[in-house]
């Protein structure tokens, strides 16, 4: 262990390592408080260069996010980074990986499920998750001999018990009461009747619309990282799409771009954020007595007008820009009407004739 004090009173470390091509090179790290944080230090670089378990747990965390940057959009990372910070490291972080048992898996568990936050069974689920995937990262590349998350089992569950949505009826009766404003009076018609995300909404330039054949193409979505706009590619390949949407939508869409003073032919047609939907949807909601939902849930609302209209899943899973179609059928399986005793009776009218 190479750590001595320096003249400033706090301790340093400083020591030989080799690094992942092969190369001897030196590291030095000062500011500790004690010889024994150090040493400490200096054994947990050593370990992670060799890929040892017998690191903490903070520090292989490092190393997995310092993976998943090259390999992760920005928002997603900050997504993933603000589950790892505020609901993992406060209770694994000192742990040496080598010592978390399955037991320690299930007091987390249990803790997380009995707060007083009341947490989602869809938001333990991928808490969850994201626990198992950095000791999965640890398994392949740590030579973990494995782990303690898949084996305790998993907490919470994929989907919410029930979907809230509008109805055609109640968006109806919903819209009358943001129209005052005149984006509001566009946005929620193009949300409602296309079924786009509200980050690919935000995104939309008026060179996105093609007024001719009536469609919208999605190629991008808005999303904010650290209090910076940014524009960034769709969620997924398939997300990449063209919608057709009805003429009057279109026609509101091209009456609200000519009142923009100055509009700039790239510039965000909609220049907003998420917070101002969540806004506006209370309070019309608030005035229109509607059911409040979110942004998100006018995406099921077109889902389940399709649905309704006897649209087939196929058709619906690509105007909502699903990677696959079982996609669609895992979220909106239950909106579909049970079409057994139709089959059967179909069956049975064969046989008679």
């Amino acid at each position: 262990m190479s750590a001595f004090k320096n003249d400033r009173g706090s301790w340093t470390a400083k020591f030989y390592y080799t690094d992942w091509t092969g190369k001897r090179r030196q590291k030095k790290k000062e500011g500790f408080a004690t010889k024994k944080e150090a040493q400490a230090f200096e054994l947990d670089f050593l370990n992670n260069c060799s890929r040892s378990v017998d690191i903490s747990f903070r520090n292989l965390v490092e190393a997995y996010v310092k993976d998943c940057k090259a390999r992760l959009k920005p928002t997603t990372l900050e997504t993933k980074a603000a589950i790892i910070n505020n609901r993992i490291l406060p209770y694994f972080g000192e742990k040496r990986v080598c010592d978390i048992s399955v037991h320690d898996v299930r007091q987390w568990q249990t803790e997380l499920i009995s707060s007083e936050d009341g947490f989602s069974e869809t938001y333990l689920k991928t808490i969850h998750n994201q626990l198992s995937a950095i000791f999965n990262y640890a398994c392949k590349y740590y030579k973990l001999s494995e782990n303690p998350a898949r084996l305790c089992g998993a907490m919470g569950k994929k989907k919410r018990e029930t979907m809230t949505f509008w109805t055609l009826d109640e968006f109806k009766t919903f819209l009358p009461a943001v129209s005052n404003k005149p984006a509001s009076a566009v946005i929620f018609p193009l949300l409602f009747y296309s079924g786009m995300r509200e980050g690919e909404l935000l995104a939309l330039t008026l060179g996105d619309f093609d007024f001719v054949n009536q469609t919208v193409s999605i190629t991008k979505t808005f999303a904010q990282l650290g209090g910076e706009d940014i524009i960034q590619p769709p969620k997924t390949p398939k997300s990449r799409r063209s919608i057709v949407m009805p003429p009057e939508v279109m026609q509101l869409v091209k009456d609200y771009a000519a009142t923009i003073y100055d509009y700039q032919p790239e510039q965000r047609l909609f220049q907003f954020t998420k917070s101002y939907l969540h806004y506006e949807i209370k309070r019309g909601c608030k005035a229109s007595g509607v059911k409040q939902i979110r942004a998100h849930d006018i995406r099921h609302s077109h889902a389940s007008l399709l649905i309704e209209l006897g649209f087939s899943p196929l058709l619906i899973s690509e105007r909502l820009g699903h990677e696959n179609i079982e996609t669609t059928l895992s979220v909106y399986s239950h909106l579909y009407p049970n079409k057994q005793s139709e089959v059967a009776e179909k069956l049975s009218n064969l046989i008679k004739s």
